[in-house]
């Protein structure tokens, strides 16, 4: 056999057997291909595969830390959550419940989306867990959009609402919005000790609103979700719903770095790829960002 060239395996990183294997693994991937309520251009079913693909490209080693870090974690990719076409409702509790035995079984648990909705399940099943003693879970949201729709297109479960059942949860810190609707606004407004935005412009203004970003997450527990068109067009115009305005690459580390350092991180997933044919650039920037939100949540919890 050893004349043979084969193909990396079809996991994250394209890791082998010795640092893939589910037993030995700290970190657990599982791709949700799930798309069903979103509202303007499709593709985010096709998302996980894309970043899983792209992922066998980026380098291992994270100079930051100076270490080839899923080599000394593990990285375990599960198979790919099957879609339910009966309802988001029912497709958010298969995701708790996936997330939720992961997590029981101590894995630190990356989603790969897939429409946002399917944070709610993730976030749903990590608090099952980690917030088992009645604490709350403070979800720190990166996004264009606030999400915080009661209902959108006669559906309370939309991808526009995942902001909503955050909050259900506990707290809700968001950054880099910059789009909202009146409801969204009021809504805000009318929980201000539990809803804290980061507007775009607050962000660009420079790097003075991370003090209150660790005053606002220091000592919680930690679901961080990362929709991919909190970004800039510019970096990943490969998302359903592209925003002008965006982060750059540099200030979606420093806001994720703070956090890191500031909470406990339980758990974490990237949304909304829409993957455009022939256009790997974006897939390619979604895989290396999960790998280094990987690297500054699990080398904080050392």
């Amino acid at each position: 056999m050893t004349g043979y060239t084969f193909l990396p395996p079809d996991n994250f990183l394209g890791l082998a057997e010795e640092f893939s294997g589910y037993e030995r693994s700290r970190v657990v991937v599982l791709p949700i291909p799930y798309e069903a309520t979103v509202s303007y251009s499709g593709g985010t079913r096709n998302g996980p595969r894309a970043i899983l693909q792209a992922s066998t490209q980026v380098e291992l080693l994270d100079r930051e830390f100076d270490d080839e870090l899923a080599l000394r974690w593990g990285v375990h990719t599960l198979p790919a959550l099957a879609p339910s076409m009966e309802g988001p409702l029912i497709m958010v509790d298969a995701i708790q419940e996936a997330a939720a035995a992961q997590a029981r079984a101590g894995k630190f648990v990356v989603g790969l989306g897939g429409e946002h909705t399917v944070s709610v399940g993730m976030a749903r099943g990590l608090a099952q867990i980690h917030c088992a003693d009645s604490s709350p879970l403070l979800t720190v949201q990166i996004d264009a959009h606030s999400d915080l729709r009661a209902s959108y297109e006669d559906s309370a479960y939309s991808h526009a609402c995942a902001g909503r059942h955050f909050h259900r949860l506990g707290s809700l810190v968001q950054i880099g919005i910059r789009s909202v609707c009146r409801e969204e606004i009021d809504f805000i407004a009318a929980h201000p000790e539990t809803v804290r935005v980061f507007f775009a412009e607050d962000v660009h203004a420079g790097p003075e609103y991370l003090d209150e970003l660790a005053e606002r997450v220091k000592g919680h527990k930690v679901f961080l979700t990362i929709d991919v068109d909190g970004l800039d067009p510019a970096l990943i115009p490969a998302t359903g719903t592209p925003e002008p305005g965006g982060l750059s690459w540099w200030q979606t580390l420093d806001a994720i770095r703070t956090v890191a350092q500031n909470a406990d991180i339980v758990g974490f997933d990237a949304v909304e790829l829409a993957p455009i044919p022939g256009y790997h650039a974006a897939d390619f920037t979604v895989a290396k960002l999960v790998y280094k939100t990987m690297a500054l949540a699990l080398e904080a919890r050392q």
